[in-house]
């Protein structure tokens, strides 16, 4: 008995001894979602959640609406110091380098959230995407999803004939190239002047967010029409940390923020599902029509996508790398030939 006791006692300390190794950090975080957000209410609870399980360990600093820097600059903020972890989108990086394109919005790759988390935790996304991440000395920690997003518009979208002449705002990139192939006009503008473009008949439509955002940006006050569930786009936002601060870190706080996140990306999931799902059925009560395209006109769109993303892989050696392991992937879970 005194000697299980005697046992009992050395481990307990030596555990002591080795949490006390840990050494109390705070860690400067900038997201270009406002606190206000669903995204950002959820963003404040993986800081608690942080926070909570390292027992005062971790302190977060996070900078909501990207009050420190510009949404584009966030990344380079980490690299240099100023923060250190960028919660934005690679896709804002595509400047730096065309490969985040396919770490930040594949466009018409995979149909649902979990597939495209499937591939960075099982299909070797996350080792691809960390060779990008760590030549400009980030790591990337992990994505949040919140699904497919919809397209709004005036008039008829029901298949991709209808994309013939149709005016959209989009934002810029490869969704341009693919969608100008397909006949139709994208613009890039900002946010801020959807709504006025709309109202004024300068755009037929907009690529703007998922379903149940798109009712809160009142879309639908001037609109008729929207797809759902969306096949286009659906981008990806980051956790990617300065390479530095985070090998600085413990292994134990390092888990800590990263199981802390999956919790944070899995239920930003599943709110917008639910969200989504939410909007389509006010939204039909209203007298939105809602395009489910079929399965022909997904192919359709995703056989352009895939002559865009040949194009980008030519860019870049490390672009090249994600859309060969995307296409690997994807053609591993049928969703191309």
């Amino acid at each position: 008995m005194k000697l299980n006791t005697l046992f009992t006692t050395a481990a307990a300390t030596a555990l002591l001894a080795g949490a006390a190794i840990a050494e109390p950090v705070t860690l400067r975080i900038q997201t270009h979602y406002a606190t206000e957000h669903p995204t950002g209410q959820r963003l404040a609870q993986w800081v608690d959640d942080v926070q909570t399980m390292s027992g005062g360990d971790i302190t977060i600093e996070m900078f909501y609406s990207s009050s420190v820097v510009g949404s584009v600059e966030t990344f380079d903020a980490a690299i240099n110091g100023i923060l250190d972890c960028d919660a934005t989108g690679g896709a804002y990086q595509t400047g730096k380098n065309p490969a985040f394109q396919f770490v930040g919005d594949i466009m018409g790759g995979y149909e649902t959230a979990w597939q495209q988390y499937s591939w960075l935790y099982y299909g070797g996304g996350y080792e691809a995407a960390q060779e990008l991440y760590n030549e400009y000395n980030m790591q990337l920690i992990g994505w949040s999803i919140y699904g497919q997003e919809s397209m709004s518009s005036s008039r008829p979208l029901a298949g991709f004939e209808d994309l013939v002449g149709w005016k959209f705002r989009s934002p810029p990139g490869m969704e341009t190239e693919i969608f100008e192939k397909l006949g139709a006009t994208p613009i890039v503008m900002d946010f801020t002047e959807i709504f006025t473009a709309l109202e004024t008949g300068i755009i037929d439509g907009a690529d703007a967010s998922g379903l149940a955002n798109n009712v809160g940006l009142g879309l639908y006050d001037i609109v008729s029409h929207a797809t759902y569930p969306g096949f286009h786009s659906m981008p990806s936002d980051h956790l990617a940390c300065n390479l530095d601060v985070w090998n600085g870190l413990t292994e134990q706080q390092r888990r800590i923020i990263e199981t802390a996140w999956q919790k944070l990306s899995f239920q930003i999931a599943l709110y917008n599902d639910r969200a989504n799902a939410a909007a389509a059925a006010e939204l039909t009560a209203q007298g939105v029509t809602l395009y489910n395209w079929s399965a022909e006109d997904r192919a359709t769109f995703r056989a352009a996508a895939q002559e865009a993303w040949a194009d980008w892989a030519t860019r870049s050696p490390e672009a090249a790398a994600l859309v060969e392991s995307h296409v690997a992937y994807m053609t591993e879970l049928g969703l191309i030939d």
